[in-house]
């Protein structure tokens, strides 16, 4: 069954309270440069980072890359990775070879060489960071490689579609639900499926689309972060992406901190 679907874009866009395309245009006013995208580039990666307990603040990260101060290599290592796989996808079209590439940047200190960029072989339990119970459980060993073939196959025709504003936003969240649902590799699906979201957006819109800061949102709204991945179901083959609207619309909502 096809899962990157237009099935649920009716009720998402009645229960929209955003008016996605004015706040694009006005992120399409900011000012372009190399400065500004390691700015919200590292904002963005610490966010992400800090979901996944990594320790280092996001202001003290912030003086490490934009004024070069040295923290321990421990605080630092895994989100240098993140904020390199994200230069990366900047500059690189996303196909899923470039995907996969990403995946073994932003896992170098995660990961050993073997299973970074590679599609898992065992079954999985995700677990919530802050309390460590079992928040659902990943596409099963036997499965995973199709459902992870099937999903790009999905996501390529997307990009070549003529898509709206608000079906960019729509197809943006479900992309990232679905990514971290199936949960292809043994770690770093979290950091990379957020990562994943935001490359998406910046092929369908524009390179402006790095400074949106969903990322940051995410985590400053962790608990509904968690409760809006739950909502669709513990077991991968009982889900319900009728289910997925809450989780959908943070992403718009993202564009209110802006």
């Amino acid at each position: 069954m096809k899962k990157l679907t237009d099935k649920y874009f009716a009720t998402y866009s009645a229960m929209l309270d955003v008016n996605i395309e004015e706040a694009v245009e006005q992120l399409k006013q900011r000012e372009w440069t190399a400065e500004s995208f390691r700015f919200y580039t590292a904002v963005s990666v610490m966010s992400s980072s800090r979901i996944e307990g990594e320790q280092m603040e996001i202001d003290s990260y912030l003086k490490h890359k934009l004024q070069n101060i040295e923290y321990l290599s421990n605080l630092t290592e895994k989100p240098n990775d993140l904020f390199e796989a994200y230069e990366f996808a900047r500059d690189n079209k996303l196909t899923l070879i470039n995907f996969y590439k990403v995946h073994s940047i932003a896992t170098q200190h995660l990961l050993p060489e073997t299973q970074r960029g590679v599609v898992r072989t065992g079954n999985m339990l995700i677990m919530e960071q802050q309390t460590q119970r079992v928040q659902y459980e990943a596409a099963l060993a036997s499965i995973v490689k199709s459902e992870f073939e099937n999903f790009w196959s999905e996501l390529n025709e997307l990009i070549q579609q003529k898509l709206s504003t608000p079906q960019v936003f729509y197809y943006a969240s479900l992309i990232h639900l679905v990514f971290v649902k199936i949960h292809p590799f043994n770690d770093g699906n979290g950091r990379t499926g957020r990562l994943l979201e935001k490359w998406f957006l910046n092929t369908m819109l524009d390179e402006k689309a790095w400074y949106i800061g969903s990322e940051h949102y995410y985590y400053n709204n962790i608990q509904n972060y968690y409760n809006s991945l739950a909502r669709v179901g513990l077991f991968y083959e009982e889900l319900n992406y009728e289910k997925a609207i809450p989780f959908l619309l943070m992403l718009p909502n993202a564009l209110k901190q802006e």
